[in-house]
């Protein structure tokens, strides 16, 4: 049953990263790189010091904080915990791996940090804000997903490492957001 998953992960993996085209590898590398998101972030810090004012802001802050390290490490954990190669590690496929980056990561990929920290960062920002800011949560749910494909366009990451980041990610985003609402009203911040 395992055995069959991992097989069709790996040819909806190729398939997907198959579809990809030279007009488009600059996109989706700018989409995958942490720092094109910067825009986004600046964004959402700006929007909750309207919503939240300077000490909730804080508040956030060290919560974002807490959350990415949590994810990112949690990623780490998996990755050497259950040691699933990279699909450009994999010598079963490598040779089909349409690879668009010169660097193909580390060598285990299981679960994408991407896809977890982008998917984190949506769905704790798409609830604290949502109130003020109606259409939010989509955006930052497209941005998040953006994201996590651009993981299997560029060659590092198969279709189940993207969707257990994901979920993972938003779990961790919904549970940040609910301890943050709960210390505000714990300490009427």
């Amino acid at each position: 049953m395992l055995e069959e998953l991992l097989h069709l992960d790996q040819e909806l993996f190729i398939y997907l990263n198959g579809l990809g085209n030279s007009s488009w590898d600059n996109f989706w590398q700018f989409i995958s790189n942490k720092y094109s998101a910067l825009p986004i972030y600046l964004f959402l810090l700006i929007l909750t010091y309207r919503k939240f004012g300077l000490k909730k802001t804080i508040v956030v802050i060290v919560s974002v904080a807490i959350l990415i390290t949590i994810s990112d490490q949690l990623s780490n954990l998996f990755k050497y915990g259950t040691t699933r190669l990279r699909p450009c590690h994999d010598p079963t496929i490598s040779s089909v791996v349409r690879l668009v980056k010169s660097y193909c990561g580390g060598q285990y990929g299981y679960f994408s940090a991407h896809a977890s920290n982008s998917f984190a960062l949506a769905i704790f920002f798409g609830i604290l804000l949502k109130s003020e800011f109606k259409n939010i949560s989509l955006l930052l749910l497209i941005w998040a997903a953006l994201v996590a494909y651009s993981r299997i366009y560029i060659g590092v990451h198969f279709p189940l490492d993207i969707l257990t980041g994901a979920i993972i990610g938003s779990l961790l985003g919904w549970l940040f957001a609910k301890l943050y609402i709960f210390v505000i009203r714990k300490f009427s911040l």
